[in-house]
C-alpha cells in the first residue's frame, strides 16, 4: 500500500521565523501533534507538541504568568524544531514508513513531493488505525 493513501493530506505549516505563540495557537485549535516548519515552501523542520512544551514555561497559561513567562511565547519555530527531518517521497510504500518508523525515535514522517514540498504527514498511529481496521471483524 502506498503511503499517500493512509498519509494526512491536511497540513498546517509554519515558518522558520514564526513565534512559538503560534505554533501553540494552531496545536490548540486544531489538536494536531506535529507541525510542519518550511522555508520557501520546502520541508526544513518538525515540531512535536512535546518540543512546544518542553520550550515554554509552564506557567504560560496560569493567570500569575509573569513577563518572563509569556516571553517564552517569543522563540521562533526554528529555535525548538527538528531539523533536516526524515521524509519519505508519496510514492513510498507503507512498509518504507513501518521500517523508518522502527529504525529512528520518530513519531511522524513528512511526506514531500520531488521538490521537498511537504504534501502529507503519517505518524505511527495512523499505520495503526490501518491495522486494526483491516483486522476488525467484519
Amino acid at each position: 500500500m502506498k503511503i499517500s493513501l493512509l498519509m494526512s493530506k491536511n497540513l498546517f505549516t509554519v515558518a522558520m521565523d514564526d513565534a512559538i505563540s503560534k505554533v501553540k495557537d494552531i496545536f490548540e485549535t486544531k489538536g494536531f501533534h506535529h507541525m510542519l516548519v518550511v522555508e520557501n515552501e520546502k520541508l526544513c523542520g518538525v515540531i512535536a507538541d512535546r518540543d512546544l512544551l518542553k520550550a515554554i514555561s509552564p506557567n504560560v497559561d496560569n493567570f500569575a504568568a509573569s513577563n518572563q513567562d509569556l516571553a517564552t511565547l517569543n522563540k521562533r519555530a526554528h529555535q525548538i524544531m527538528v531539523r533536516n527531518p526524515i521524509s519519505l517521497s508519496q510514492h513510498a510504500s507503507v512498509i518504507d514508513a513501518v521500517k523508518l518508523f522502527n529504525e529512528h525515535k520518530i513519531t511522524c514522517i513528512p511526506i514531500v513531493d520531488e521538490e521537498n514540498r511537504p504534501v502529507g504527514i503519517v505518524s505511527w498511529r495512523d499505520i495503526m488505525r490501518v491495522i486494526i481496521k483491516k483486522k476488525a471483524p467484519q
